[in-house]
């Protein structure tokens, strides 16, 4: 009861300090949105992907989906040092909450934030310019898939923030890890004609398989093969790095 009350304590600080927010709620939303319409624009006549009939702003579409649950994780993750600079995550260390609450919080604080943002991204498809569209039952897979790549998401910005002293650290290290994830999740490209090494990262980075999986949610796209392989391996990474912040936050 303790570990469940501390938890949704922080959940509800994490949800309601996003909202108030209102810089970084439109900063979420319009980055990736002018990053869809800027550059989906530009390229929807000089390319197209291969064994896919829709233009490349929609293939674009699901790739700025991730984006927008990407950027909540990783403002999510953010306020760690602030609080670390401000003494509130101080206050919870050294309170009777255990400290899995502190990553159980964060976790699903972020994914929760990252699903409501997605879902907000997902009002997009009303436009009479996109062909694409979601079933009732696209859309309740596609809220399933935003949320295991929320908490997947999140609980690698936990892993990357924990330690951090600095905000500049911090960006350092999101632009190594998770912005090169993002550009090789086929997002932008697809893994057809890719050369051979390039296939083999973008297979083996989870964000591939989760990308896939939203993708396939969307009325006129079908699943991706072996859909339920990709479903195991996005659970074991979301299980493997969640233990390892477990791990790095109960350390002294």
């Amino acid at each position: 009861m303790n570990l469940l009350l501390s938890s949704f304590t922080l959940v509800h600080r994490e949800i309601t300090h996003f909202y108030r927010d209102r810089a970084r709620l439109i900063g979420v939303l319009l980055q990736p949105l002018l990053f869809w319409l800027l550059i989906g624009t530009g390229l929807n006549a000089s390319f197209q992907p291969a064994g896919n009939e829709n233009s490349y702003i929609e293939y674009f579409f699901p790739g700025i989906l991730l984006m927008v649950i990407m950027f909540t994780a990783i403002f999510s993750t953010f306020s760690i040092i602030e609080d670390r600079r401000a003494g509130f995550m101080q206050g919870v260390l050294v309170s009777p909450a255990p400290r899995a609450a502190v990553v159980l919080g964060k976790v699903v604080g972020g994914a929760l934030l990252g699903m409501l943002q997605g879902s907000l991204f997902l009002l997009l498809l009303l436009l009479p310019m996109l062909s694409l569209s979601l079933t009732f039952g696209g859309l309740l897979q596609m809220l399933l898939w935003m949320l295991i790549t929320g908490f997947l998401l999140t609980t690698l910005g936990v892993l990357m923030a924990w330690p951090m002293s600095s905000t500049h650290g911090y960006h350092s290290l999101m632009s190594v890890l998770l912005l090169p994830m993002w550009i090789f999740s086929g997002a932008a490209f697809p893994m057809t004609g890719a050369p051979m090494w390039l296939r083999l990262i973008m297979q083996i980075n989870p964000l591939s398989h989760a990308l896939a999986l939203m993708r396939g949610s969307l009325a006129g796209h079908s699943a991706p093969p072996h859909a339920a392989m990709s479903i195991l391996f996005l659970l074991v990474c979301l299980t493997g790095a969640f233990i390892a912040a477990l791990w790095l936050v109960r350390r002294r």
